[in-house]
């Protein structure tokens, strides 16, 4: 992992997936124990370009247009900065509100349940209740990912049956700055939304 580059590596972190879930919501997935390579400023401002884009491209919705998936095997306490997780929220829920519909935390140890019992209380009522833990060993909990996903089109690791989604940086950045000329398309020389 150490020979790819800060802006690869941080697209393997956090990125949007090229699969919607069964409701036609997008997919932000999170690698939340791969080390990022860069600055909590670039760490947020990458989250903050990944919201705009979401944002953009769920026009058409007025609230609750992403799932948020959330991948910790392999996390431990030194992996996550508390104060990014606490801007990232305090973004999430004064900046986008309304844009989780749910937040999924898959597979993380159980030391991330005392982490949770201390990070709730820095997030909104309505987005606690959004909050679903998935186990990949517990049949009842992968129930939840077959109620939200496409199986077909979800990604083996997270209990789906799809295996060609592997993340290929190439394929991402050409999806991604399509949708920026677009995004930039849409407004006019003083920068004002024409959508």
């Amino acid at each position: 992992q150490d020979d790819i580059p800060e802006t690869e590596n941080e697209a393997r972190r956090t990125h949007v997936a090229d699969y919607l879930d069964k409701n036609g919501r997008s997919v932000l997935v999170a690698n939340v124990p791969m080390k990022s390579k860069v600055s909590a400023k670039e760490q947020i401002k990458h989250l903050v370009y990944l919201l705009e884009y979401l944002a953009t491209n769920s026009a058409d919705e007025q609230d609750d247009f992403v799932v948020w998936l959330t991948d910790f095997r392999g996390w431990s306490i030194s992996s996550t900065s508390l104060s990014i997780a606490r801007e990232s929220m305090h973004i999430i829920q004064n900046y986008y509100p309304g844009v989780i519909a749910v937040a999924i935390p898959f597979d993380p140890p159980r030391m991330f349940e005392s982490f949770w019992k201390i990070a709730k209380n820095f997030v909104q009522p309505d987005m606690k209740e959004k909050v679903k833990f998935v186990y990949a060993n517990k049949p009842e909990s992968l129930k939840i990912m077959a109620d939200i996903f496409d199986l077909d089109t979800l990604e083996s690791s997270f209990g789906g049956r799809s295996t060609g989604t592997a993340f290929h940086i190439n394929k991402y950045a050409e999806r991604m700055r399509r949708a920026d000329k677009m995004r930039g398309a849409s407004k006019d020389s003083n920068g004002h939304n024409h959508n």
